[in-house]
């Protein structure tokens, strides 16, 4: 240690620690980064969904998937994704819904949550939605099939989105019985 105080690339290096630490900006404080809830936007119908950012690991194409014989209509099939299998679930079928005929935009949001790894469709990904806390709004209507899985909704000029929890969905005993 001696040898490296010594040192001229060592005495930079320092140098540049130091000046890095009195030019860096202070960390937000709480109350400056509570202000704003991120979510994944996606489309079901005509509807907008948004998911919390932390409750979806991934965002696919429609990937190529293998029908799992015996196993409810919801449930599409199972696909390869970097080696892992994974089981694609339609949730228009899964709501008792009728799947629209259009795929062509259609996407895999895929969640992993307690043990529970599953991709399930939807009719479109809309990118990271930011939201302000004042215009979160907690009362929410919607189709009874879905409501189990929403908390909450934003308005932001005249769209609504509403909260949607993919954990809350894999945590639901029917999302579970997919055997016929």
């Amino acid at each position: 240690m001696v040898e490296a105080l010594n040192n001229p690339a060592f005495e930079i290096l320092s140098d540049i620690e130091q000046r890095s630490y009195s030019s860096a900006s202070a960390v937000p404080r709480s109350e400056q980064s509570g202000r704003f809830w991120t979510g994944i936007g996606f489309r079901l119908n005509k509807n907008r969904y948004v998911a919390p950012l932390q409750e979806v690991a991934e965002i696919l194409r429609m990937p190529n998937y293998t029908k799992v014989p015996g196993a409810r209509s919801w449930v599409k099939g199972v696909a390869n994704i970097r080696g892992t299998l994974l089981p694609i679930m339609d949730l228009h079928g899964f709501l008792g819904r009728k799947t629209p005929s259009s795929v062509r935009q259609q996407r895999v949001l895929v969640v992993n949550h307690n043990g529970v790894n599953s991709g399930i469709i939807v009719d479109e990904v809309l990118g990271l939605q930011h939201f302000e806390d004042s215009e979160r709004l907690s009362e929410v209507e919607d189709d009874e099939n879905i409501m189990p899985y929403l908390s909450g909704r934003f308005e932001r000029a005249d769209d609504e989105w509403h909260v949607f929890s993919p954990f809350a969905l894999t945590e639901h005993p029917d999302f579970l019985k997919v055997a016929l």
